[in-house]
């Protein structure tokens, strides 16, 4: 099966959904990435939810959590994330 591709402008705003709960986390607001590799490192989360804040994970310079991008499960109508990847 080919891979589909998935452009950043088109995952910011999408929700955020735990795999195994079903949980929101909150809304996609940026992704964080290294411009000379590409390499995917982190999805920047505005409106995090009360679960997500619970977790401790990382905040950028502006105090906004950040979702490993190792975590994505996949990318659709919304943004499936592995909430055991997070713990």
């Amino acid at each position: 099966m080919a891979e589909s591709r998935v452009r950043a402008a088109d995952i910011v705003g999408k929700t955020l959904i735990s795999e195994e709960t079903g949980r929101k986390f909150g809304i996609v607001s940026n992704i964080d990435f290294i411009t000379e590799s590409g390499e995917l490192l982190n999805i920047v989360v505005e409106q995090p939810t009360k679960h997500l804040s619970d977790l401790n994970l990382k905040t950028d310079e502006h105090g906004k959590v950040m979702v490993p991008f190792s975590a994505v499960k996949s990318i659709g109508d919304f943004v499936i994330i592995s909430e055991n990847e997070l713990i």
